[in-house]
């Protein structure tokens, strides 16, 4: 009787957990984050616009007001690693470094919330976060409390100096701590990124009843079109098992925005205007979080109107939460296509190649029950017109053609 009493309790936790969390990110976070630019920069002498401090969350908080990010959508700023001081204070808390971020760490969310913005920290089940700073290994309840102290509202958790065995403990750990803060807090778990490549094998289950509301699965992205890519290859040859975890409250995470970066601190030079299309094409057809990574106060209006296409960002925020899958890959030439609200349905034309190519499909083969549908180009924003059949076009080498479908 006693372990079926025991066992009925943690089945009860873990069900409480997983409705609460659930409650939180019904659509995909959007916002932005400091580590693909910035990473661990805490020379502020040597790079006093461009260091991990208070002036620079402070500055991009202000930047995605002022530039109009925020009414789309765009509504938190994400501290990353390398944040805090290298040792807890007398109470087993942690603190902000006292240099780089004088007023304190609830202080800035407070300058953040006065703006209208969301606050997003960063922390690691393990023993020290990747940089070195102290994790939260041991201090699950007293991080979580300090943090709603601090008025955060989304937690990003890595997963250093942890192993597989770790993660089935230390993430329900965290996830049953930010339950007990009292404050509602967006759970980020890197644990399925820690896990290797095979999407197939990985314990859904179990990072779900965790309570995360969204998870980094694989790869770090870098600001280069070959990262890119083989991010968007990743979640092509995985469709079916990622879309089968994906949905309102769960997100799967295939990394930061890198568009309007021309150059940053994980490497590479940036993208180009069609790349960049593609990568908000593809993470808005992935329903992935849409969490730019550049210096919003540097970014050229070409790539700002990127960011900020209202038709595209649509697609990713659509209530329904289908992810999208792709549907047929031949010669550097894909077809992803998903399921939208009122009965419509995104339809993308990638081109992998190194030259312009006419890509084609038909509305059988992406799931469009009709033989006639309305097209919409959600890049130029025009009315195709009625077309029976399917559909082709010219795409760009590196480049999307992102279409809508409605019904004739």
């Amino acid at each position: 009787i006693l372990f079926e009493s025991i066992m009925l309790r943690t089945f009860l936790l873990c069900a409480i957990t997983v409705i609460a969390h659930a409650e939180l990110a019904k659509v995909p976070p959007m916002g932005w984050m400091s580590w693909a630019q910035f990473g661990c920069i805490t020379d502020c002498a040597k790079h006093p616009d461009g260091c991990i401090n208070e002036a620079l969350y402070k500055a991009m908080t202000d930047s995605l007001v002022s530039e109009g990010y925020l009414e789309l959508g765009y509504n938190t700023v994400h501290i990353d690693d390398c944040w805090p001081e290298k040792q807890r204070n007398a109470r087993g808390e942690l603190v902000g470094n006292k240099e780089r971020f004088p007023s304190g760490m609830k202080a800035l969310g407070d300058y953040m919330h006065s703006k209208g913005i969301r606050y997003a920290i960063y922390s690691d089940v393990g023993t020290k976060t990747c940089g070195g700073y102290p994790g939260s290994k041991g201090y699950y309840d007293i991080d979580a409390k300090t943090f709603a102290s601090w008025g955060v509202d989304y937690l990003k958790m890595d997963g250093c100096y942890d192993n597989r065995q770790g993660y089935y403990k230390d993430y329900p750990a965290t996830g049953q701590a930010l339950l007990n803060s009292g404050r509602n807090i967006t759970f980020s778990c890197s644990w399925p990124a820690y896990l290797g490549s095979d999407e197939d094998t990985k314990p859904w289950k179990d990072i779900l009843a965790a309570g995360c509301n969204l998870w980094r699965n694989w790869d770090d992205i870098s600001c280069h079109w070959s990262s890119v890519v083989s991010i968007i290859n990743h979640w092509g040859n995985y469709s079916k098992v990622l879309d089968s975890v994906a949905g309102p409250g769960h997100w799967n995470d295939p990394d930061q925005l890198v568009i309007g970066s021309d150059g940053c601190y994980v490497g590479g030079n940036g993208l180009s205007v069609a790349e960049s299309q593609s990568q908000l094409s593809l993470w808005s057809m992935m329903a992935g979080p849409l969490i730019m990574s550049n210096d919003l106060r540097k970014v050229k209006q070409e790539f700002k109107e990127i960011l900020q296409n209202k038709e595209v960002i649509a697609v990713n925020q659509d209530p329904e939460g289908h992810q999208g899958a792709r549907i047929a890959t031949l010669n550097d030439h894909d077809v992803w296509a998903r399921k939208l609200s009122g009965g419509t349905m995104a339809v993308v034309l990638l081109n992998r190649g190194e030259s312009a190519a006419k890509i084609s499909f038909s509305y059988k083969q992406v799931g469009w029950s009709s033989t006639q549908a309305n097209l919409r180009d959600l890049w130029t924003h025009k009315d195709l017109g009625t077309h029976s059949q399917g559909y082709e076009a010219m795409v760009a080498s590196h480049g999307v053609v992102h279409l809508k479908l409605s019904a004739a």
